[in-house]
This record gives structure tokens, C-alpha cells and sequence, in this order.
């Protein structure tokens, strides 16, 4: 297992990477609220630019509505303006990037990097959460109808908008990106790992229990109680 030092006032750059479905947006998620970093979602980039309409937006819907991945040299245009931008005082944790060999090669050469975080889950539980993934038509936010049921069927509990699931969100599409993810994503773990320190966790556990054992394998130390200096 990796050894890491941890400080709550240090800079930590991240990588997560995981299946679509793995969980990993969530465990990005307790790690940026905790530590008071930032967290870059590449596929929150492209759906903020599909629901402007941008020219990019129009672009990424296209290849999104087909089943298949973004151009590589859109998606490391992508992240080098947002890491650009050097809002994260504390670090980031990057989602959804690098996908294949030559945006792993992009990044290696650009950027220093602390860790890659990866969860593990296998296909058949992805598929399942994936198929019970909703989000409000409205808000924007997540459900999922296996794991969390909104009080009202279909409808969110915020804003009362109705959930809807997403575009890609189809058997047929869903096969397509596992094939994807094992074939191109997956053995990026070794690559990564020959340079980067690696950690690997079960994605199968509740939430909690996973980020106990990232912060654990990473070395970081316990935040701080929330409401408390």
C-alpha cells in the first residue's frame, strides 16, 4: 500500500477514475467538501456546455447521442483551460479524465500529480446503478431510484421537478462504455501507476466506508467536525 503525508493546508492534486456509475463522482465529492479542494468533472463541463448551446455544447450532443467518446484533443483543450484557471488554492480532484493512452501521455507530461484514486466495482452492479440513475429536469440534481427513492414518484424533492433519466443512459450505450472503459481506461492503471502512486478501492461498500479507505490509503488527516474552526 502507498505511503502518503497529508496536511489539511497543503495543496493535493487527484485523479479519480472508475467506470461510469462506479460512484467515483461522489467520493470526488466528500473529498473536495472535506479538504476544501475543487472538483473538475469533465462530463459536468460537457453538459454545462450542452445545456447553454454552446457551439462546443452542439458538438459534444452529437457524439454523446451516438454512444461514442469526445476527440481527444477537445477534451485536453478542455482540461487545460479549466486547470488553467488555478481557482483550486487546496488542489482538485479531475473526473473523468484521462480516458484512453494519449490523454494519459497528454497529462503526464503537463501536469505533477499526488495520486490516482481508483474504485473498482464490477460490470454487473454498475449496470444496475446506471439504469436506476434520474436526475430533476429542473435542478439538475441526482437520484437514484434503486438507492434513494424521491417522496413523490417522479418528481424531485427540492423543486418538485420531474426526473428524467439521461440521454445516454441505455443498455445498448451503457454496454458500449464498459467495453470502452476496460479496453482503453482500464489499463491506464498501470501506466498511471508506473508514475503516479496508485491506491484502489472496493466501490461495492456503502459511500462512507469508501472514503474512510481513500483518506486512509492517501494519508489524509481527519477534517475537521463541520460548524467547527
Amino acid at each position: 500500500m502507498p505511503s502518503f503525508s497529508g496536511d489539511l493546508v497543503d495543496m493535493h492534486k487527484y485523479i479519480i477514475m472508475g467506470v461510469q456509475g462506479c460512484g467515483k463522482g461522489t467520493q470526488a465529492q466528500m473529498l473536495v467538501k472535506a479538504y476544501d479542494m475543487v472538483h473538475i468533472n469533465v462530463g459536468e463541463i460537457f453538459r454545462w456546455n450542452i445545456e447553454h448551446r454552446t457551439k462546443l455544447g452542439a458538438r459534444i450532443q452529437r457524439i454523446v447521442a451516438r454512444g461514442e467518446l469526445v476527440d481527444d484533443e477537445t477534451v485536453d483543450e478542455i482540461v487545460k483551460h479549466r486547470l488553467d484557471e488555478h481557482n483550486w488554492n487546496y488542489g482538485f480532484v479531475l473526473d473523468g479524465f484521462p480516458r484512453n493512452e494519449p490523454q494519459a501521455m497528454f497529462f503526464l507530461e503537463s501536469y505533477d500529480i499526488d495520486a490516482v484514486i481508483h474504485i473498482n466495482v464490477p460490470d454487473e452492479v454498475v449496470v444496475q446503478r446506471i439504469m436506476g440513475r434520474r436526475f430533476c429536469s429542473q435542478c439538475g440534481l441526482d437520484y437514484n431510484i434503486i438507492q434513494t427513492w424521491p417522496k413523490e414518484h417522479n418528481r424531485c424533492d427540492v423543486c418538485g421537478g420531474r426526473l428524467v433519466k439521461r440521454q445516454d443512459d441505455t443498455q445498448e450505450s451503457i454496454e458500449r462504455r464498459l467495453q470502452d472503459y476496460h479496453n482503453k481506461t482500464r489499463p491506464l492503471l498501470d501506466l498511471l501507476g508506473r508514475n503516479i502512486p496508485l491506491v484502489d478501492v472496493d466501490g461495492a461498500r456503502a459511500p462512507e466506508e469508501i472514503q474512510v479507505e481513500i483518506r486512509c490509503q492517501l494519508g489524509l488527516p481527519e477534517p475537521p467536525a463541520q460548524g467547527t474552526a
